[in-house]
């Protein structure tokens, strides 16, 4: 669909919610807006797609209720902006610049319409899963933290540039905010996988040496808990040209959720699963039985904390983490007692990520799925 179609539709949407509003303000009712719950209540496991999927339940946020009428007239403001802005056909806009553009001190009071931004965010989400459209074809842009590099190339559809991400250097190449079709189109590829790694730095090491070029593959990171851009743009390299994802992250139970939200998506972002979900992903380490196979020395152990063990416990009840082999995992893990951070296998050389591990993991296929 072309990018005026989608948002020709959503302004329809919003004039439709303006004016259901509107009606029930002249008829002297209690105006409402209704939306699903986005909370671990409403969210489910499907074993069928493998996603973290958005269940049926909703609430409604009343103008006459006290505990809810700021968040009410939130929503509308920021749903009329939306509209407005759309309908002027404007550039795109961070987050961060909607919540400037929107904060002021309502007439007659000495109240602001949002104090701070982490008031605004939730409540794009809130409208994103209520009409059903992503905040990039909102007109809002997620701000970019990932970076990648590999032997592929795509048009930015919004320059007409070309960028080939084998030639940009020790930097990498930015992944845009918005990664979807409209603004991403993929060109030559050669690459046989897709290797996600959690932290910059080593990602820029594996970089630094072209682990990409020797291994034939696309290194991303999204530098540590992935932004909505990096998870969509792998789960685009899957699909699209179906390239196998592996996942690369720290022998700790914050490594293990960082698999999982690339795999089946967020809890509180249930609703963008679809398109962001990456249920062929696999979890190639590190992982407990790494330590005694690579002989990882104890100098690079952590002690788990409190808050660590918590973590695992947490996990391990996860719908998403009770097979087998995950189960294990974290009985392993919680068992041994120590934590080990990827960047810590530069301890044996500085190559050994590059020369030694990552090729054999996937090589013999010693993953978790």
């Amino acid at each position: 669909m072309s990018k005026n179609k989608i948002r020709a539709e959503i302004v329809e949407k919003l004039r439709k919610l303006g004016e259901q509003l509107e009606k029930e303000i002249q008829k002297n009712k209690d105006p409402e807006i209704s939306m699903p719950i986005r909370t671990l209540s409403n969210a489910y496991f499907d074993d069928n797609s493998k996603l973290i999927r958005l269940g049926d339940k909703v609430q409604t946020r009343n103008f006459f209720n006290v505990g809810q009428a700021r968040k009410f007239m939130q929503t509308a403001l920021i749903a009329a902006q939306i509209k407005e802005l759309l309908e002027q056909d404007k550039p795109s806009i961070s987050t961060r610049q909607l919540y400037y553009i929107l904060k002021r001190t309502i007439d007659g009071l000495k109240e602001n319409t949002f104090e701070e931004q982490s008031e605004s965010d939730p409540i794009i989400e809130d409208l994103e899963v209520s009409i059903d459209a992503l905040r990039e074809d909102l007109g809002l842009e997620p701000t970019p933290d990932g970076v990648f590099s590999g032997p592929i190339k795509y048009t930015d559809l919004k320059t007409g540039d070309e960028i080939d991400c084998s030639k940009m250097g020790t930097a990498g190449a930015a992944i845009p905010a918005n990664t979807e079709p409209g603004v991403v189109k993929f060109g030559k590829c050669t690459a046989k996988y897709v290797l996600v790694v959690e932290k910059f730095a080593v990602w820029s090491i594996l970089n630094q040496l072209k682990y990409w070029k020797t291994n034939n593959c696309i290194i991303i990171t999204g530098k540590g808990q992935a932004g909505r851009s990096t998870r969509r743009l792998v789960a685009r390299l899957n699909k699209e040209l179906k390239l196998p994802v592996y996942v690369f992250a720290d022998f700790d139970p914050y490594g293990y959720y960082i698999y999982s939200v690339y795999k089946q998506g967020s809890i509180n972002l249930a609703f963008f699963s679809e398109k962001a979900g990456c249920p062929e992903a696999k979890y190639i380490g590190l992982k407990h039985d790494d330590v005694k196979q690579f002989k990882i020395p104890k100098s690079n152990f952590i002690r788990l904390t409190d808050q660590d063990l918590k973590r695992l416990k947490e996990i391990k009840n996860y719908e998403w983490f009770k097979k087998k082999e995950w189960q294990e995992e974290i009985k392993k893990a919680t068992d041994f007692g120590y934590k080990i951070e990827s960047d810590a296998l530069v301890s044996k050389t500085i190559e050994f990520m590059a020369d030694t591990y990552l090729p054999k993991v996937i090589k013999d296929k010693d993953w978790l799925d």
